[in-house]
């Protein structure tokens, strides 16, 4: 393709690359829903999980209106009515992901339980493609999004600074739009489930999803608004923001004769994953394999189409060379970075898998441990959530030193651009966790056959996995995302105040700074881990109340009060997100009238310590959990065995860790950086 037409049609090509995958995300949920919902018991035990996850949602969007309303004001009073616009676009979007990908997967979950019941891999599609069209959404809506408000703003201002500037808007909707639905999702997911377990399998000894838990319901709502709305709204913002950086920092570090093209090539790359993506989904359906297999590879087919379509489009776009920061470099060490970010994808999902999988050593050594007791349990734990930054962060540093060296900050963005240009399938993954989980819930407490509930527990641990891998995947690419955005900070504001910006450790505003921004992610994870222990223990108390006040529930005559479970986690989420979800805002705010040297050293001091608590947080989560279902699996005495006792408390322990606290921390990192860029022309003037 001449590299003339890619240059001046590459957004309108990205464009409707992205409206391919909306029409392949409608065609799935065509699919789905063609599908049979089973008996009228399924479709009963369905019909609560859906309208308990749908209520929520309503509830959660009214409870973030009227915050999101005073941000505008204030966006559109103090910058300008572009950027203030941009915020709603970002907002709107980023909810419409999860609410649309969580109402399928709510409709996928019984539709997965039935077709279990027929074959294996059938469940399997129905699970997957369930998950596919939350992933296709995302990313078909993050470029939409992005690249359609900047064609408009350009439109109307031809310079296109005025249409880059505009897109922080948008960042910092879809990003505070992320941290509402992964606390207020984490928040009630992790509440339910640890008041389910610790009356119903502690106290009761009751099995997973037993429908005589009166939390139960409740925890299969939280799957889903959680594990669905939440990551989905999480990786919209992270997708969308990455795209955003990668053209901020093209537009400021790109010589006049490569700003079009270096602008340009972020959307370009974006848009073709989306064609890996349709056929790695494609793999999935059509090749047949076990569980596992069919999942890795279909991730890895789209990375090796991706790599191919990556190397076509930086020489269509550049030629052979491309100036940035003054010099001329070779146009294959952009792609080399391109590289670099597919490869750390496939390297976080290796990683993450290892610490958290049943069939490795640290999740093995936990459920070891639970032999001696819930404390040594607990011990395991926490210390192989700290050996599991090791080498995330070796590789993210790896990855941001090579990147550096072939083409400075630009380098890093396409790193960054292309490891979440695969979101599109790796977040089919992620939303498969929890269909599979509600299925055999489903399963369970509608009387299905042992021999469904054996698929569905195939499954379900499957998707365990994948969510764990999934979660790393998206803390690694905040981990990198982050220092594109504290890059772009700096360059806004040498452009801004016009000369060199350093930040010197001499300098005891930097210092302050770093120590307050350090300070951050753990007062966040605090508010996030109180907030579920509190909400949990109504739940408790509810669960308690129930059995004891109606006897009958024990043994099956009568029926438990499922709705009152789900108005309390619902009532606890939406009240007790609000403060850690408007903690960034106030920290960065207020130090911003310090001075620009100790709000640089915010930026600093967040993205280290947040990488750092997000990693340790979601692998000792995962590997608490998933040591609890290896014990489950007959190892180490089995169920009911003092092992599986002290395993069941890591896993209650650990939910809150790896769903709520620890993934809530990606969003967080990000709204700090682009609130930041956002402020620099309101409070440092000339």
């Amino acid at each position: 393709m001449p590299l003339a037409f890619l240059l001046q049609n590459g957004l309108n090509i990205s464009i409707a690359l992205a409206a391919v995958g909306l029409v392949v995300a409608l065609i799935l949920i065509r699919q789905i829903l063609a599908s049979s919902p089973g008996n009228a018991k399924m479709q009963e035990i369905g019909g609560a999980v859906q309208a308990g996850a749908k209520a929520y949602l309503n509830r959660q969007i009214m409870a973030i209106v009227p915050i999101a309303l005073v941000i505008l004001a204030a966006i559109w009073y103090l910058r300008d009515a572009a950027t203030a616009v941009g915020f709603i676009v970002g907002a709107v979007c980023s909810l419409a992901a999860g609410y649309i990908g969580m109402m399928i997967a709510v409709r996928a979950n019984v539709r997965t339980a039935q077709a279990a019941s027929v074959s294996s891999h059938g469940a399997l599609k129905v699970a997957f493609n369930g998950g596919a069209v939350t992933g296709l959404l995302v990313v078909a809506l993050g470029l939409l999004s992005v690249g359609v408000f900047y064609m408009v703003v350009k439109g109307m201002h031809p310079e296109g600074k005025h249409a880059i500037d505009s897109l922080i808007g948008l960042a910092l909707g879809s990003s505070l739009i992320s941290v509402f639905a992964r606390l207020g999702g984490g928040i009630y997911t992790k509440a339910a489930d640890v008041g389910a377990d610790l009356v119903g399998k502690i106290e009761q000894n009751l099995n997973e999803d037993d429908p005589r838990n009166p939390a139960t319901i409740a925890d299969n709502v939280g799957d889903n608004v959680g594990d669905c709305a939440g990551m989905a709204a999480d990786v919209f913002e992270t997708y969308a923001v990455s795209l955003i950086g990668g053209v901020l920092v093209g537009a400021l570090t790109a010589g006049a004769e490569s700003a079009n093209a270096a602008v340009i090539y972020p959307f370009v790359l974006c848009g073709l994953s989306i064609i890996s993506s349709i056929i790695g989904i494609g793999w999935v359906n059509f090749v047949k394999q076990t569980p596992t297999t069919a999942l890795v590879c279909g991730v890895a087919v789209s990375g090796l189409i991706s790599a191919g379509l990556f190397w076509w489009a930086t020489q269509a776009i550049f030629g052979a060379t491309v100036s940035l920061n003054g010099a001329s470099i070779a146009s294959s060490a952009l792609f080399q970075c391109a590289l670099v970010g597919l490869v750390m994808t496939l390297l976080v999902v290796w990683i993450t898998n290892y610490y958290t999988s049943t069939h490795h050593k640290p999740v093995r050594d936990i459920a070891k441990a639970s032999e001696t007791g819930h404390a040594t349990n607990i011990i395991a734990g926490i210390s192989i959530g700290h050996h599991a930054t090791l080498l995330p962060v070796l590789a993210i540093a790896a990855s941001i030193w090579c990147c550096f060296d072939l083409a400075g900050l630009y380098g890093i963005a396409i790193a960054v651009v292309s490891m979440l240009s695969l979101s599109g399938i790796i977040i089919s993954l992620d939303a498969f966790g929890p269909i599979t989980d509600n299925a055999g819930g489903i399963a369970v407490m509608s009387g299905l056959p042992e021999e469904v509930r054996a698929i569905t527990d195939e499954l379900d641990a499957v998707g365990n996995t994948m969510k764990a891998v999934t979660k790393g995947y998206a803390i690694a690419s905040a981990g990198l995302a982050a220092m594109v955005l504290f890059g772009s900070y700096v360059k806004d504001l040498e452009a801004f105040v016009g000369h060199t910006v350093t930040f010197d450790l001499m300098n005891h505003e930097v210092v302050i700074g770093m120590f307050i921004g350090g300070l951050l992610p753990f007062i966040f994870t605090a508010y996030c881990m109180s907030a579920v222990g509190s909400a949990a223990g109504a739940v408790v108390l509810e669960v308690r109340r129930q059995i004891a006040a109606k006897p009958g529930i024990l043994n099956g005559t009568e029926i438990p009060d499922y709705a009152q479970c789900v108005g309390i986690v619902t009532s606890a989420a939406l009240k007790q997100m609000i403060l850690p979800a408007l903690l960034p805002l106030i920290f960065v705010i207020g130090m911003a009238f310090v001075g620009m040297q100790a709000l640089g050293g915010v930026l600093i001091g967040t993205i280290v310590t947040g990488l750092f608590v997000g990693i340790a947080m979601t692998s000792a989560g995962g590997a608490w959990d998933n040591a609890k279902k290896y014990i489950e699996e007959g190892n180490h005495g089995g169920k009911h065995s003092f092992a599986h006792q002290a395993a069941v408390t890591g896993d209650t322990v650990g939910d809150p860790y790896k769903d709520t606290a620890g993934p809530a921390v990606n969003p967080m990192i990000k709204v700090v950086n682009i609130l930041a860029i956002l402020i620099i022309p309101i409070i440092f003037k000339k």
